[in-house]
């Protein structure tokens, strides 16, 4: 339960600027604390969680950084919360439905972006919920405590990935991540450990010796003298420095596993006090009781954080301690068919098993909302299986969590074929989009062998928050599910696109897709405990994994299609391939991308390119302007636009089109 709500700051957003009916906003920032019992059935699954230490009231604590940007008059706002949840401790809501520029600290009116969440009267609260950050300015933290065997120190055997990008490192945080604390080695002697190296995610893995690496960490060099190499317990050295690319794997014995699933009894804690209490235990009040309380709570997250709710209603955390009901209504994002690796010891949530990286890691079934059989193992489970407190789900990937994230596992049955979601679950595909694309981005290249995908799917995130809220409140379905199908062909085993993809020079797809194998970790598995090298088995059982099809522009022909695919200037994908400056050939991270079209018929020809040309396809910019405005006209219609954004929309497709037909960008 949440026993403290302690505010360190509250000041006026954005100047008190007014929000249309709205009106002005201000900031609520400062600290939850609470506690557990481990008793308690509610809690019981959380992985040492009676391993750890404990107050006088036989209670494990925990503190979260919290923000909120809530009304000023309470009576003006639409009594919901919107709860984010962060990622790897960054806000990143304002930024994908407000069109607001990156910022973790908002309080300006440029913060603000476009109004949305504002104008339609949200509370918009988020928290720390990762309890392995490294504290830094303005980052949503978690402070959870470490688990020990009656008082000394838990240590097993455990593994990690590194991976750089720039030549010249020669010291990485064994976490693979600087924001990330790292569990550190239980002896620095590298004889205990082993670390191999390899260019290629399936490639074969070769040795390191123990005497040419240490557990060590470089400073900075001082002039013309050599920078200092200094033992740590929590540091990998390379002496020759990393390979950009190459992936590091190191296993070694851990010390002092921290209690990272205390993250989901701090959000599901945190939001039933802000829906059902007047004040903490200290009397001091809760900011969202005034002006009616809080009516409806919803809960938003992409990628890792999209990840992260569906793990937490999953294990059962959307049920307070009162046994009621924590949010209404999710609105995973970018999550992929996965669910989080951190319920376990040593856990590593931080971590994106992707193609080239932490093939290894634990996204484990269940994979889909409906509670189905387990092709590899004959086992029953389902993200959503407990009826009076499951929250309705609006589930939306990209085209990248296809290729990337193992996506068509939210909608099918592992063998690949079509499963339709239960009555409270839309999932949706934002068609050729890649993971991650703010509005505004350019096309450009990042050690990619294409362009970076630009496609901003802004317009159908805002449409689908909107319909979740019709969704809770007023019982109005949303608008139907639209994702690719096995049984109508907009589905395909990735391998087929390497003949199927129109024949686009330069393009090199491959059919190169992150494979879900089915592994053995060992039979501590059940109770979060993973052995640190899984086994494969011996048939190469896995999962079914595809992709969408795409039509002979080689964009997706599923899912919610708009303008910028229905009536394209360039191919859209969800993938993308990495530079020779790099490991050449493997997936670059969640990159789509970008081929813009031909402007010519003439040049079309030259480049011998399938794909008509603009020239071909649109007779003028106000030809091309004309069928954008029927694409959106029909979007609104369905429920997968607002109104609110035809016009930006009809104006920044109108200058995308002159911009593609004076030059290409290179």
């Amino acid at each position: 339960m949440l026993t403290h709500f302690v505010t360190h700051r509250r000041q006026p957003f954005a100047d008190g600027h007014e929000f249309g009916a709205t009106g002005a906003y201000e900031i609520v920032a400062g600290k939850a604390h609470g506690e557990l019992l481990p008793d308690d059935p509610r809690n019981a699954c959380i992985v040492n969680l009676a391993e750890a230490p404990r107050n006088q009231r036989g209670a494990v604590e925990y503190r979260c950084d919290v923000h909120i940007l809530r009304p000023k008059d309470r009576h003006k706002g639409n009594r919901r919360v919107l709860y984010e949840a962060p990622n790897r401790g960054s806000k990143r809501a304002l930024m994908f439905l407000n069109d607001a520029p990156e910022c973790n600290d908002p309080m300006t009116l440029e913060h603000a972006g476009n109004g949305f969440l504002m104008r339609w009267g949200y509370t918009w609260v988020t928290s720390g919920w990762q309890g392995d950050l490294v504290p830094w300015k303005d980052g949503m933290v978690l402070e959870v405590p470490v688990a020990t065997d009656g008082g000394q120190p838990i240590q097993r055997r455990v593994r990690t990935e590194i991976c750089v990008k720039r030549p010249g490192v020669r010291s990485q945080p064994l976490s693979g991540d600087p924001r990330v604390r790292s569990y550190a080695a239980a002896t620095l002697d590298t004889s205990d450990a082993a670390l191999t190296v390899r260019m290629h995610s399936y490639g074969e893995r070769e040795i390191i010796p123990s005497a040419d690496w240490a557990f060590a960490v470089e400073g900075a060099a001082d002039g013309d003298e050599p920078a200092e190499v200094t033992p740590s317990a929590t540091h990998l050295h390379l002496p020759g420095g990393f390979i950009p690319g190459a992936i590091y794997e190191l296993v070694y014995t851990a010390r002092d596993p921290l209690v990272l699933g205390l993250g989901f009894a701090a959000v599901r804690d945190l939001i039933s006090f802000l829906r059902r209490e007047k004040e903490d235990r200290d009397g001091n009040s809760n900011p969202l009781a005034d002006g009616g309380g809080v009516e409806k709570a919803y809960a938003c997250g992409r990628s890792q954080s999209g990840r992260f709710l569906r793990d937490l209603v999953y294990h059962g955390f959307n049920e307070d301690e009162g046994g009621r009901k924590v949010f209404d209504a999710i609105a995973p994002h970018a999550a992929g068919g996965g669910r989080m690796f951190l319920n376990y010891e040593f856990a590593r949530p931080v971590t994106s098993c992707q193609q080239h990286s932490n093939q290894l890691e634990p996204e484990l079934f269940p994979f889909a909302y409906n509670v189905m059989e387990d092709p590899q193992t004959g086992r029953s489970d389902g993200i959503l299986k407990r009826p009076a407190t499951d929250p309705l789900v609006l589930h939306s990937n990209t085209s990248t969590e296809y290729w990337q994230k193992r996506g068509s596992l939210a909608h099918t049955d592992g063998r690949g074929n079509d499963v339709i979601p239960p009555d409270g679950v839309r999932i949706y595909l934002m068609a050729s989009a890649q993971h991650n694309a703010l509005h505004g981005a350019r096309a450009k290249r990042v050690k990619t062998r294409h362009l970076t995908n630009p496609l901003d799917i802004g317009p159908a995130l805002r449409a689908l928050i909107v319909a979740m809220d019709r969704w809770a409140t007023d019982g109005i379905a949303p608008p139907p599910s639209r994702i690719p199908r096995s049984e109508d062909g907009t589905q395909v085993a990735p391998e087929t696109l390497r003949t199927g993809f129109p024949a686009i020079p330069g393009a090199g797809c491959t059919g190169l897709h992150n494979r879900q194998l089915f592994l053995d970790y060992g039979e501590g598995v059940t109770h979060g405990v993973i052995d640190a090298r899984p086994k494969a088995p011996p048939d190469g059982a896995g999962y079914s994994i595809l992709v969408p099809a795409v039509d002979t522009d080689g964009n997706d022909v599923a899912g919610v299609r708009l303008p910028a695919i229905t009536v394209p200037l360039a191919t859209h994908t969800g993938w993308n391939l990495q530079s020779e400056e790099l490991a050449q050939g493997e997936l670059a991270d969640l990159l789509g991308s970008c081929m813009p079209l031909p402007r010519t018929r003439a040049e079309r020809e030259a480049g011998r390119d399938p794909r008509l040309s603009l020239e071909e396809r649109y007779g003028s910019v106000d030809d091309y302007a004309d069928r954008v405005r029927e694409q959106i006209t029909a979007l609104v219609e369905a429920g997968y636009m607002l109104a609110e954004d035809a016009k930006t929309l009809l104006a920044d497709s109108r200058q995308a089109y002159m911009d593609a037909a004076a030059s290409h960008q290179t």
